[in-house]
Protein backbone atom coordinates (compact mmCIF):
# COMPACT_ATOMS: atom_id res chain seq x y z
CA UNK A 1 0.00 0.00 0.00
CA UNK A 2 2.74 2.64 0.87
CA UNK A 3 4.83 0.92 -2.01
CA UNK A 4 1.93 2.22 -4.10
CA UNK A 5 1.79 6.33 -2.29
CA UNK A 6 5.24 6.76 -2.71
CA UNK A 7 5.78 5.43 -6.07
CA UNK A 8 7.92 2.46 -8.04
CA UNK A 9 11.69 2.89 -8.37
CA UNK A 10 12.00 5.41 -5.31
CA UNK A 11 13.88 3.06 -3.23
CA UNK A 12 16.66 2.97 -5.77
CA UNK A 13 17.94 6.91 -5.07
CA UNK A 14 19.74 7.87 -2.38
CA UNK A 15 18.93 7.87 1.17
CA UNK A 16 18.72 11.84 1.49
CA UNK A 17 16.49 11.92 -1.23
CA UNK A 18 14.28 9.25 -0.16
CA UNK A 19 13.72 11.35 3.35
CA UNK A 20 12.81 14.33 1.76
CA UNK A 21 10.20 12.53 -0.46
CA UNK A 22 8.88 10.24 2.54
CA UNK A 23 8.80 13.96 4.68
CA UNK A 24 7.05 15.77 1.87
CA UNK A 25 4.37 12.79 1.83
CA UNK A 26 4.78 12.61 5.47
CA UNK A 27 3.44 16.23 5.73
CA UNK A 28 1.04 16.33 3.20
CA UNK A 29 -0.77 13.46 4.80
CA UNK A 30 -0.56 15.21 7.93
CA UNK A 31 -2.45 18.70 6.09
CA UNK A 32 -4.65 16.47 4.98
CA UNK A 33 -6.09 14.78 8.39
CA UNK A 34 -5.61 18.29 9.84
CA UNK A 35 -7.91 20.08 7.44
CA UNK A 36 -10.69 16.63 7.38
CA UNK A 37 -10.33 16.66 11.29
CA UNK A 38 -11.09 20.64 11.33
CA UNK A 39 -13.76 20.10 9.11
CA UNK A 40 -14.93 17.42 11.48
CA UNK A 41 -14.60 19.19 14.75
CA UNK A 42 -16.80 21.77 12.97
CA UNK A 43 -19.35 19.86 11.99
CA UNK A 44 -20.08 18.23 15.25
CA UNK A 45 -19.81 21.83 17.31
CA UNK A 46 -22.67 22.57 14.81
CA UNK A 47 -24.39 19.37 16.31
CA UNK A 48 -23.91 19.71 19.71
CA UNK A 49 -24.69 23.53 19.70
CA UNK A 50 -28.67 23.36 18.33
CA UNK A 51 -31.04 24.90 20.77
CA UNK A 52 -34.85 24.25 21.29
CA UNK A 53 -37.32 26.56 23.14
CA UNK A 54 -39.04 25.34 26.01
CA UNK A 55 -41.15 26.84 29.02
CA UNK A 56 -39.76 26.45 32.37
CA UNK A 57 -41.28 28.34 35.28
CA UNK A 58 -38.50 30.95 36.84
CA UNK A 59 -37.79 31.11 40.31
CA UNK A 60 -40.78 33.56 41.03
CA UNK A 61 -43.00 30.49 39.60
CA UNK A 62 -43.86 32.64 36.36
CA UNK A 63 -43.52 30.58 33.17
CA UNK A 64 -41.12 31.54 30.51
CA UNK A 65 -39.57 31.18 27.17
CA UNK A 66 -36.32 29.38 27.80
CA UNK A 67 -33.92 28.58 24.89
CA UNK A 68 -31.50 24.94 25.61
CA UNK A 69 -29.43 23.13 23.78
CA UNK A 70 -30.47 19.92 22.56
CA UNK A 71 -27.59 18.14 23.72
CA UNK A 72 -26.04 17.60 27.27
CA UNK A 73 -22.75 19.00 27.19
CA UNK A 74 -21.04 16.12 28.94
CA UNK A 75 -22.87 13.51 26.89
CA UNK A 76 -21.82 15.52 23.71
CA UNK A 77 -18.13 15.75 25.50
CA UNK A 78 -17.56 12.04 26.15
CA UNK A 79 -19.49 11.01 22.72
CA UNK A 80 -19.28 13.09 20.00
CA UNK A 81 -16.46 15.39 20.99
CA UNK A 82 -14.49 12.32 21.52
CA UNK A 83 -14.77 11.19 18.59
CA UNK A 84 -14.14 13.83 16.75
CA UNK A 85 -10.64 14.36 18.26
CA UNK A 86 -10.06 11.06 18.12
CA UNK A 87 -11.19 10.56 14.98
CA UNK A 88 -7.75 10.18 12.78
CA UNK A 89 -6.49 7.36 14.83
CA UNK A 90 -9.61 5.35 15.23
CA UNK A 91 -9.95 5.55 11.06
CA UNK A 92 -6.31 4.59 11.08
CA UNK A 93 -6.98 1.24 13.28
CA UNK A 94 -9.76 0.51 11.46
CA UNK A 95 -8.20 0.66 8.00
CA UNK A 96 -5.51 -1.63 9.54
CA UNK A 97 -7.74 -4.48 10.64
CA UNK A 98 -9.64 -4.15 7.48
CA UNK A 99 -6.17 -4.62 5.40
CA UNK A 100 -4.93 -6.89 7.54
CA UNK A 101 -8.12 -8.95 8.29
CA UNK A 102 -6.84 -12.54 7.63
CA UNK A 103 -3.71 -12.14 8.50
CA UNK A 104 -1.54 -10.91 12.19
CA UNK A 105 -2.96 -7.11 13.46
CA UNK A 106 -0.21 -4.66 13.66
CA UNK A 107 0.68 -2.51 16.19
CA UNK A 108 0.14 0.86 14.54
CA UNK A 109 -3.31 1.34 14.87
CA UNK A 110 -4.13 0.43 18.71
CA UNK A 111 -0.38 2.49 19.72
CA UNK A 112 -1.73 5.16 17.97
CA UNK A 113 -5.31 5.37 20.29
CA UNK A 114 -3.40 4.71 23.57
CA UNK A 115 -0.71 6.98 22.79
CA UNK A 116 -3.57 9.80 22.42
CA UNK A 117 -5.67 8.73 25.09
CA UNK A 118 -2.51 9.00 27.76
CA UNK A 119 -1.09 12.06 25.43
CA UNK A 120 -4.74 13.46 26.26
CA UNK A 121 -4.56 12.83 30.27
CA UNK A 122 -0.97 13.48 31.22
CA UNK A 123 0.62 16.23 28.63
CA UNK A 124 -2.34 18.12 27.96
CA UNK A 125 -3.93 18.46 31.35
CA UNK A 126 -0.36 19.21 32.74
CA UNK A 127 -0.10 21.64 29.54
CA UNK A 128 -3.74 23.33 30.76
CA UNK A 129 -2.47 23.81 34.11
CA UNK A 130 0.24 25.15 33.84
CA UNK A 131 -0.48 27.66 31.19
CA UNK A 132 -3.49 29.51 33.07
CA UNK A 133 -1.67 31.72 36.02
CA UNK A 134 -5.14 32.39 37.91
CA UNK A 135 -6.36 29.44 40.48
CA UNK A 136 -9.25 27.56 38.18
CA UNK A 137 -11.91 25.42 39.96
CA UNK A 138 -13.74 22.64 38.43
CA UNK A 139 -17.41 22.98 38.05
CA UNK A 140 -18.72 19.68 38.86
CA UNK A 141 -16.32 17.49 40.61
CA UNK A 142 -18.61 14.71 40.44
CA UNK A 143 -18.33 14.84 36.91
CA UNK A 144 -14.64 15.14 36.59
CA UNK A 145 -14.31 12.18 39.48
CA UNK A 146 -16.15 9.67 37.43
CA UNK A 147 -14.35 9.88 34.35
CA UNK A 148 -11.58 10.17 36.13
CA UNK A 149 -11.68 6.99 38.03
CA UNK A 150 -12.99 5.33 34.51
CA UNK A 151 -9.98 6.62 32.60
CA UNK A 152 -7.29 5.14 34.96
CA UNK A 153 -10.28 1.68 35.11
CA UNK A 154 -9.67 1.94 30.94
CA UNK A 155 -5.84 1.10 31.73
CA UNK A 156 -6.57 -1.45 34.24
CA UNK A 157 -8.43 -3.14 31.96
CA UNK A 158 -6.05 -2.83 29.13
CA UNK A 159 -3.57 -3.90 30.69
CA UNK A 160 -5.47 -7.49 32.41
CA UNK A 161 -6.83 -8.06 28.86
CA UNK A 162 -3.31 -7.99 27.59
CA UNK A 163 -1.29 -9.78 29.82
CA UNK A 164 -3.37 -11.65 32.31
CA UNK A 165 -6.57 -13.09 30.48
CA UNK A 166 -5.95 -13.16 26.98
CA UNK A 167 -2.33 -12.54 26.61
CA UNK A 168 -1.68 -11.04 23.36
CA UNK A 169 -4.99 -11.53 22.32
CA UNK A 170 -8.40 -9.21 22.84
CA UNK A 171 -11.75 -11.87 22.38
CA UNK A 172 -15.44 -11.15 21.40
CA UNK A 173 -16.67 -10.96 25.34
CA UNK A 174 -13.63 -8.60 26.08
CA UNK A 175 -14.73 -6.14 23.14
CA UNK A 176 -18.33 -6.19 23.80
CA UNK A 177 -17.32 -5.97 27.47
CA UNK A 178 -15.53 -2.82 26.44
CA UNK A 179 -18.31 -1.00 25.00
CA UNK A 180 -20.37 -1.91 27.82
CA UNK A 181 -18.24 0.35 30.12
CA UNK A 182 -18.21 3.20 27.63
CA UNK A 183 -22.07 2.99 28.32
CA UNK A 184 -21.89 2.79 31.65
CA UNK A 185 -19.38 5.80 31.91
CA UNK A 186 -21.99 7.92 30.05
CA UNK A 187 -24.64 7.08 31.75
CA UNK A 188 -22.85 7.66 35.24
CA UNK A 189 -21.87 11.26 33.75
CA UNK A 190 -24.81 11.98 32.43
CA UNK A 191 -26.44 11.18 35.90
CA UNK A 192 -23.83 13.40 37.56
CA UNK A 193 -24.53 16.13 34.95
CA UNK A 194 -28.07 16.17 35.96
CA UNK A 195 -27.70 15.93 39.55
CA UNK A 196 -25.39 18.65 39.87
CA UNK A 197 -27.33 20.86 37.80
CA UNK A 198 -30.35 20.05 39.71
CA UNK A 199 -28.14 21.28 42.84
CA UNK A 200 -27.41 24.82 41.30
CA UNK A 201 -30.94 25.18 40.30
CA UNK A 202 -32.08 24.85 44.11
CA UNK A 203 -29.45 26.82 45.15
CA UNK A 204 -30.51 29.54 43.05
CA UNK A 205 -34.10 29.48 44.07
CA UNK A 206 -32.56 29.51 47.81
CA UNK A 207 -30.77 32.64 47.12
CA UNK A 208 -33.65 34.22 45.07
CA UNK A 209 -35.92 33.61 47.86
CA UNK A 210 -33.80 35.18 50.34
CA UNK A 211 -32.68 37.96 48.40
CA UNK A 212 -36.75 38.56 47.65
CA UNK A 213 -37.04 38.34 51.72
CA UNK A 214 -34.90 40.44 52.45
CA UNK A 215 -36.50 43.34 49.96
CA UNK A 216 -39.64 42.60 51.56
CA UNK A 217 -38.10 43.43 54.26
CA UNK A 218 -36.60 46.76 53.64
CA UNK A 219 -39.77 47.63 52.24
CA UNK A 220 -41.41 47.06 55.52
CA UNK A 221 -38.97 49.19 57.40
CA UNK A 222 -39.29 51.89 54.95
Amino acid sequence: MYSKLIGNGLSLNSSAANAIAYGCVLAYMFLGIAIVSDIFMESIEEITSQTELIVEKDNFGKEEVVEKTVWNATVANLTLMALGSSAPEIMLAVLETIVNIEGEPQELGPSTIVGSAAFNLLIISAVSIVSVDEIKKIDDVLVFAITSAFSIFAYIWMFFVLTVWTPEYITIPEAFLTLIFLGFLIVFAYWADRYHNKKVKQLMKEKTAEATAEELLEIENE
